[in-house]
């Protein structure tokens, strides 16, 4: 039985938190998406996506073949990985494979509820009135899910996720400044409450997992990486579940969100980005070369710490009420492979074996004062030293201090 209302055209606001502002309107025809901006956004003059989606009359769409024929903008309110296996998984209940859903559909069902200022109506979006969260007990039906054993707790975890993207489960929630309370909060979160984002351990995952990323989260702020408020919660099973405060969302104020990825309509499953784009597009977006400086810390930091998942979906820019854009604090910094084996996001032309040489060439073509580009490898190489102190102490296993040490003395080099 076909329990899940279907889809033919959703129309797209913005909310910087006091009020939503119409943008535009999204129709499909079989496989073609059409988009449309609304007349009096188009007077207003608010650049959502310049480079793909300019702001002018006339219909736009898109090659089905990358984000099913959704411009960019519109694809980055759209889950991958686990909130795409949620929502997969829970049209199924619904009696709908996923092939037939929409990215309309989809669309509808984030509503709301997603990352960023961007709104989508009808809103299908699943609403959860549970108010206290246990994280143990979370972590226990994200593996339920992934094992295919549970479908009756698919509701609970979607209406958790919003629009996060990423392969291992996230809930959004909302913490006190104790951090020692949660509870739901993917849009709404009582007085003295933030909201954050939790991340589980996938079925690839070590127990160590979170302790990873949050000694990586650790040793990148003192490598001078803008990063928001980190914690690592305490679980019965493992060295602790990270967390990260959003930087979406500020008190009642919302900003918008765009990623490289959708900003360029770069697939980052086929990664084909240098960091020499990257900051290249950030002076673009942003006008300021502090960010671009932003951009080449992160560079710096990926490639010395060994984060080769570093992919085009893993950069952000945020726009603020005013239109100004500005490069997103760092996320998802952690030990990761990338592509077989090689760098997601190439330095100069190296993926297989960037190194400090490539970093150099990067600044020096990004026209950085020589100066400023070794001091800021320097301060990297110092805060990454840190690395098998810090593990040990945040419960990182033997082995895997000893690995990701390796690893770091071989990019050292």
């Amino acid at each position: 039985m076909n329990l899940m209302p279907r889809v033919r055209e959703v129309k797209v606001g913005i909310n910087f938190g006091d009020r939503i502002m119409p943008v535009g309107r999204l129709a499909m025809n079989e496989r073609t998406v059409f988009f449309e901006y609304n007349r009096a956004f188009i007077d207003y003059g608010m650049e959502i996506s310049p480079l793909n989606l300019p702001l002018q009359p006339g219909i736009f769409c898109f090659d089905y073949g990358l984000f099913e024929g959704l411009p960019g903008v519109f694809n980055d309110s759209l889950p991958d990985g686990w909130g795409r296996l949620l929502f997969d998984r829970f049209a199924r209940t619904q009696g709908l494979i996923p092939a037939e859903v929409t990215p309309l559909d989809r669309l509808a069902h984030i509503g709301f509820q997603g990352m960023g200022a961007l709104v989508f109506e009808p809103d299908y979006s699943v609403n959860d009135t549970q108010k206290v969260i246990n994280l143990d007990h979370l972590a226990e039906q994200a593996q339920d899910v992934l094992r295919g054993t549970s479908d009756d707790v698919l509701q609970a975890l979607l209406s958790l996720n919003g629009s996060s993207a990423g392969a291992r489960p996230k809930a959004l929630i909302a913490v006190d400044q104790t951090r020692k309370h949660i509870m739901h909060g993917v849009n709404e979160w009582p007085d003295g409450y933030a909201p954050w984002m939790v991340k589980f351990a996938n079925s690839q995952d070590g127990l160590d997992a979170g302790a990873i990323e949050y000694v990586y989260a650790l040793m990148a702020i003192e490598a001078g990486i803008n990063m928001p408020n980190v914690h690592l919660f305490s679980a019965q099973k493992g060295a602790g579940y990270f967390a990260i405060k959003r930087f979406d969302r500020e008190n009642n104020k919302r900003y918008h969100m765009h990623t490289a990825c959708g900003l360029l309509h770069s697939d980052f499953r086929t990664p084909s980005l240098d960091y020499e784009d990257l900051m290249a597009l950030t002076g673009v977006l942003t006008r300021d070369v502090r960010e671009v400086e932003r951009m080449y810390r992160l560079a710096v930091f990926n490639v010395l710490a060994h984060n080769r998942d570093d992919h085009a979906k893993n950069f952000s820019f945020l726009m603020d009420e005013t239109g100004q854009w500005k490069l997103s604090p760092a996320y998802d910094l952690t030990f990761s492979s990338g592509p077989h084996g090689e760098q997601s996001t190439m330095v100069m032309g190296e993926g297989r074996n960037p190194t400090v040489t490539h970093l150099i060439k990067l600044g020096k073509e990004a026209k950085m004062a020589k100066d400023r580009i070794h001091d800021i490898i320097q301060k990297t190489q110092i805060s990454l030293a840190k690395w098998p102190e810090m593990a040990k102490q945040y419960g990182v296993s033997d082995a895997n201090i000893k690995l990701i040490q390796h690893k770091l003395e071989s990019t050292m080099l």
